[in-house]
């Protein structure tokens, strides 16, 4: 998706996603979350279990990468 206000957005590949998983000492589960109903969701094609990982700029901070894992929604 391409907008301004959109942070650059992308899937990641299984072996991207270990490599992140390793620098952070972290599991893929522990990752922070997005629902699979987000728009940006389906517009990447991301489905559950995916990672995604979000390109963030500002002035101060410079350029900042996040990950969030793809989930279902809760049952309610």
């Amino acid at each position: 998706m391409k907008h301004e206000l959109v942070p650059h957005q992308e899937i990641l590949s299984e072996a991207d996603t270990k490599k992140i998983c390793t620098q952070l000492n972290i599991i893929k589960n522990q990752l922070p979350r997005m629902y699979d109903n987000d728009p940006i969701v389906d517009v990447l094609g991301a489905k559950v279990g995916d990672v995604i990982k979000i390109v963030r700029s500002s002035q101060t901070a410079g350029q900042t990468d996040y990950y969030r894992l793809v989930v279902s929604p809760p049952i309610k």
